[in-house]
């Protein structure tokens, strides 16, 4: 199970309240790939650190009853004075893994070689970005999170990063947000629209993409 029970979510940010959620209830359906989707700003990216336990809400909770992933290429929780090895054995033993088989997948995955026993903070983007996914896939969740990636780096390295994330839907679950249409319809079959500090579930991805063009054609009208 994975769910919002009455939880509330807010932001402060240059004298500006900005309500995420409002006392929103849902329950995620079980064994189904929920995509997520949004006008900019309408908070997708909050709620999906909620989900992860990233962030707590302001009120109410976030129940969970399954093993869920942090969103996938997510580097900001890297601690940058430390380097990649070390990030990578304190990340396995918080999720309680064989921390020499989790160094060798993420090593053999990411490609980064020495620069594993870098400082997060020489790391470029793409390199932290390859070190959060192989981070990702090393671990087997019941619940993936997908915030606009599903693979990094070059064509070559996108193409390897592809398919070793359909192969852990195998047997796994997504919640995704992406703008990309087609990515939509590719990994989900319903999802959510955040919209107005709600959710509105729709059963199908089609149904989710009309309504979410339809906000779109109605948010580009001149007032």
């Amino acid at each position: 199970m994975l769910a919002l029970d009455d939880v509330s979510k807010a932001y402060k940010l240059k004298g500006v309240h900005k309500v995420i959620l409002d006392r929103v209830s849902f329950s995620f359906p079980e064994g189904r790939n929920v995509a997520i989707m949004g006008r900019n700003g309408a908070g997708k990216s909050t709620l999906m650190r909620l989900l992860a336990g990233a962030e707590q809400p302001d009120s109410g909770r976030v129940l969970r009853s399954l093993r869920v992933s942090w969103p996938l290429g997510f580097a900001g929780g890297f601690n940058g004075s430390m380097t990649g090895m070390e990030n990578v054995r304190f990340v396995a033993r918080v999720y309680g893994q064989d921390t020499e088989a989790v160094i060798d997948y993420v090593r053999d995955f990411s490609e980064l070689g020495r620069s594993l026993d870098l400082p997060i903070r020489t790391y470029s983007s793409g390199m932290k970005a390859r070190l959060a996914f192989g981070l990702s896939m090393a671990i087997d969740f019941d619940c993936y999170l997908i915030d606009e990636i599903t693979a990094v780096g070059d064509e070559r390295f996108k193409r390897k990063s592809q398919a070793i994330f359909k192969e852990k839907l195998s047997n796994s679950r997504v919640i995704m947000i992406s703008h990309s249409i087609g990515a939509i319809r590719e990994y989900c079959d319903c999802g959510i629209l955040l919209e107005s500090e709600r959710i509105i579930f729709f059963d199908t991805a089609n149904q989710l993409i009309s309504a979410y063009i339809k906000l779109q054609n109605e948010n580009s009208l001149p007032t």
